[in-house]
């Protein structure tokens, strides 16, 4: 996904797990909210308890790994700090970004802040977007869900623009012991499957 001129593909971290999932919380009266199992699980939780909240897009708060975060603020740091877009997104995502640490309970605390730019709600939506996680008011990911979802085709082989080719596991790992330790790379092209022809 092309976001003011980077490509978001390329933020591998969380140890190559997937967060996946769809999880309809309640956020009690401290803005706390029960983060599920599986996806304390794929964060590593408890030895990795940390994330990073900030304003998504959408009107969602995305919550990202220390590492993603980590690689999201290189991939942005690539970019000219000259650039209008690129100051103007630096400021808006960055001064209002939080750490937060997962509770002994598996709860994290959503800041003031953050819960008022998503408009949370009591109930909440808890979603595993590949190397992060959304969170949303209830209503308004409904109404996402209700415009977006009868385009899903279309929007599929957009995505899987056919412009690169999926690289087996075994044939990537090869690659990359070819290559040595020194020449790994996270090329956005070798993460997007091709579309079927």
């Amino acid at each position: 996904m092309d976001i003011l001129g980077w490509k978001w593909a390329g933020v591998v971290g969380n140890g190559g797990m997937l967060l996946t999932g769809t999880f309809v919380r309640t956020i009690d009266e401290k803005q706390r909210i029960a983060v599920p199992k599986p996806v304390r699980e794929s964060l590593g939780f408890p030895d990795q308890k940390t994330l990073y909240l900030a304003p998504g897009t959408d009107g969602c708060i995305q919550l990202f790994p220390e590492d993603v975060f980590s690689a999201l603020a290189v991939q942005v740091g690539r970019n000219s700090p000259t650039g209008q877009d690129v100051r103007a997104f630096s400021r808006m995502f960055y001064a209002r970004a939080q750490r937060v640490e997962i509770d002994r309970q598996g709860r994290l605390r959503v800041p003031v802040e953050l819960a008022e730019f998503g408009r949370l709600a009591k109930e909440v939506v808890l979603l595993g977007v590949r190397d992060h996680l959304e969170l949303w008011n209830r209503d308004q990911w409904d109404a996402y869900l209700m415009e977006i979802q009868p385009r899903y085709d279309e929007i599929a082989e957009s995505a899987f623009d056919g412009s690169a080719t999926v690289i087996p596991p075994a044939a990537e790992t090869a690659t990359r012991s070819s290559q040595g330790a020194g020449d790994q790379t996270n090329d956005p092209a070798e993460l997007r499957p091709s579309r079927p022809r």
